[in-house]
């Protein structure tokens, strides 16, 4: 009877074996659902589709909807961006995007709303924002982090969203209205072009012991958060964005134009109201809106006042008198450098070259000149600067206009081409005229080269197409020492270059002081003041003590002649909230500034970090988190990272960005890996062009080959365990089974 037990033991054992095969089975399915890839036949509806790590899957892109709202009052205006990511997937997801903002903005507001619930982000130290979001993403509770890349360059990160939820962020700044000549503008950044980021050098280094070691130099060091995955636009475009403006100018308004979208005006004499006339547009080129006072109401001072926590700011804004323009410009060595790179295809590459012609059409017989074309090379025209005779000329216009844009941006060795003074002639003004579309990660290493090289130089860069970098732009320019200008369409050529030529053609204003009242300590920036050219205003901000009075003077020289500008300080000054934040930002970039020059490095980082945690401000050293406490997401349920895909910039060329579809390096990468379980890919997908390999690299097969071979092993297993359990019961059943003893069961033990 024992040899009978044992048996019955094994067939109660092996009788379990279905079970659990069973649940191994439901469990490797249940996982992969979890992860929430998806093919594109399993799709019903139109979506934009990440590449997954497994041959065949993909992961559904968060869906982007902005909403922006702009106050502009006087000389500031008060930005509120709402962002609405929606989850369409069936899993739970961390949406991060990265955005656009104006280069001077100032970040103070997050608020993440769930439902009737209301999260007010608080800014901390860069770091432990990260760790706090870091430990509520975990924890499954849902959060948000906006962080600074660059001052114009932001990652909104969501975590826990939901299959089909929502979730709401939104996002306020103040920023200063800028002006030139009498025209007034405010740009709306809506999408981040694709940057060309140089690649790290390997660096081979001995020191005294003779020990020999390898040692990287990264030129973009944060290189993987400024590359989010781009749209290829015959998939459509995406990422839609609706816009309401109010406008109270202080002043009778004669034009206002918005350049490069349709919009809807309501105005009254002094404000208006607009919004886009399509209702919403694709994020795909920045925003722009110019308007002019009346003749003989142009303003000429500005005086705003704002009081917090016991002290004052103040927010100055000052027209220098500049004279009537001169007759005879001074003799000039004019370095024309334009960019004829990858990224200047399309629509900005005629722009550049009709900017430049028009600029040489302006040269006299008395300049000299020269010009420097570069894209992964670079080319210098003329052994050196030559006169601006028609033979010299007729040559440089030939050689612009066979510029062709193709290849990748590498800035750095024109820039430094451009900036090189072998002549020295201190008999002339010597300016540097720089036209790009600035689409590059290095701009670091770029500020350190003007720096280090501009020497006498003057550097007035001509921001080319629909989404310039405006920081590297407005940076170069006012440590070079000149102006920026920007063209964003053709339609604009004419007039911007006008206005250049107003400033290259006319002495700048220098030597520029304040002089504040007896007994009373401010603290303003810039500091120093930068130089001005034709048409520019002063644009000052300043901490006082409360109830400071009296009269500050302003003065300055214009070629040999002294001016001087008094203005009274009085509690009757109008008051700005917000004027306190904006003191507090450019603080930080005349910080940032001064850091870039040299000097001690953690002492500048403390400052940035205690002036912006004070204010309440996002920079390179702090963020911004928000935290709903209570856990979202079930315990077990995967989380998947996504990044929300960018449009390419209207009038870009995507082949000439990211490469032909075969070529083997493309000449402009998006981000090299998508973390988490996305593949590096050079663009997103959607579903109507799934089976197609325009821009992206598709896998050889879209089957689940690797799964359905485990899924039949599994199978197999699980039949054979049935067999053998069914044997084991008809051997336990063999002594008097009628079935054993029937004919037809030939087996025997």
């Amino acid at each position: 009877m024992a040899y009978l037990t044992t048996d019955r033991h094994l067939v109660r054992l092996l009788s379990l074996l279905p079970l659990v095969l069973v649940c191994l089975v439901l469990s490797l399915v249940g996982a992969r659902a979890d992860l929430s890839y998806v093919t594109p036949n399993d799709m019903q509806r139109g979506a934009l589709l990440l590449k997954g790590k497994e041959p065949g899957k993909f992961i559904e892109a968060p869906v982007l909807a902005t909403d922006v709202d702009i106050q502009v009052t006087g000389p500031t205006g008060r930005t509120r961006v709402t962002q609405r990511f929606e989850n369409p997937g069936e899993g739970w997801v961390e949406g991060i995007y990265v955005f656009p903002l104006p280069e001077d903005a100032a970040v103070d507001t997050l608020k993440m709303v769930i439902g009737d619930k209301v999260i007010e982000g608080e800014i901390k130290p860069k770091v432990e924002a990260r760790r706090i979001y870091e430990e509520a993403r975990d924890a499954g509770q849902r959060a948000s982090l906006v962080e600074q890349e660059r001052p114009n360059l932001f990652t909104n990160s969501v975590a826990n969203i939901g299959p089909g939820e929502t979730v709401i962020i939104q996002i306020e700044y103040q920023e200063t209205i800028r002006q030139s000549n009498n025209t007034f503008s405010l740009r709306f950044p809506m999408v981040v072009a694709p940057r060309y980021n140089p690649q790290p050098t390997i660096v081979h280094t001995v020191d005294i012991d003779n020990r020999n070691g390898w040692g990287v130099i990264d030129p973009v060091p944060d290189r993987g958060r400024i590359e989010p995955p781009v749209q290829h636009p015959d998939d459509g475009p995406i990422n839609p964005v609706t816009l309401t403006l109010s406008l109270d100018a202080g002043f009778p308004i004669d034009r206002i134009v918005s350049h490069h979208h349709e919009v809807r005006i309501e105005r009254g004499e002094r404000n208006a109201t607009l919004t886009l006339k399509d209702g919403d547009v694709p994020a795909d080129r920045d925003f722009e809106l110019t308007w002019t006072p009346e003749e003989g109401s142009e303003p000429t001072a500005a005086l705003f006042r704002e009081t917090w926590k016991g002290e004052d700011y103040l927010l100055l804004m000052v027209t220098p008198p500049y004279g009537e323009e001169i007759e005879t410009a001074p003799a000039r060595e004019v370095i024309f450098v334009i960019d004829n790179s990858g990224s200047m295809a399309g629509e900005s590459m005629p722009q550049a070259k009709e900017s430049l012609l028009k600029a040489l059409d302006r040269l006299k017989p008395t300049d000299t000149f020269n010009v420097v074309r570069f894209d992964d090379t670079h080319e210098v025209l003329f052994e050196q600067s030559i006169r601006a005779d028609r033979e010299n000329l007729n040559v440089a216009r030939r050689f612009v206009r066979s510029l062709e844009a193709d290849g990748g941006t590498e800035m750095l060795p024109a820039l430094q081409a451009a900036l090189r003074d072998p002549l020295n002639d201190t008999s002339r003004l010597r300016q540097v005229i720089f036209l790009t579309d600035g689409a590059i990660g290095n701009e670091q290493q770029l500020f350190e080269a003007i720096v280090d090289k501009a020497g006498r130089s003057r550097l007035f860069p001509v921001g080319i197409g629909s989404a310039p970098n405006s920081y590297f732009m407005t940076r170069a320019a006012e440590m070079g020492r000149g102006a920026f200008t920007h063209i964003g369409s053709e339609a604009q050529i004419a007039e911007r270059m006008k206005e250049l030529f107003l400033k290259l053609e006319n002495p700048a204003m220098t030597d520029l002081r304040l002089v504040w009242p007896n007994g009373v300590e401010a603290e303003a920036w810039p500091t120093p003041l930068p130089d001005l050219y034709r048409g520019e205003p002063i644009v000052l901000s300043a901490k006082v003590a409360d109830g400071t009075e009296g009269t500050l003077r302003l003065t300055g020289k214009t070629g040999d002649d002294v001016w001087a500008i008094d203005m009274e300080i009085s509690d009757e000054a109008p008051n700005r909230v917000g004027v306190s934040q904006l003191w507090a930002r450019r603080k930080i970039a005349s910080l940032e500034a001064a850091r870039t020059m040299g000097g001690d490095w953690d002492a500048f980082d403390k400052e940035i970090t205690e002036v912006a945690l004070a204010h309440h401000l996002v920079s390179r050293l702090t963020s911004l988190v928000a935290v709903d406490k209570t856990p979202a997401r079930p315990a077990g349920e995967e989380l998947t990272e996504t990044e929300v895909p960018l449009n390419l910039p209207a009038g870009w060329e995507f082949e000439k960005v990211f490469g032909e579809p075969d070529a083997a390096a493309p000449v402009m990468q998006r981000a090299s890996a998508m973390r988490s379980m996305l593949a590096a890919a050079p663009a997103p997908m959607s579903i109507a062009d799934a089976s197609q390999t325009q821009g992206i690299a598709l896998p050889q097969t879209a089957s689940d080959a690797p799964a359905l071979i485990m899924q039949g092993i599994l199978m197999l297993l699980l039949a054979l365990s049935l067999l053998a359990g069914w044997f084991l019961w008809i051997k336990q059943t063999s002594n008097g089974s009628p079935f054993e003893r029937s004919p037809f069961f030939k087996w025997r033990w």
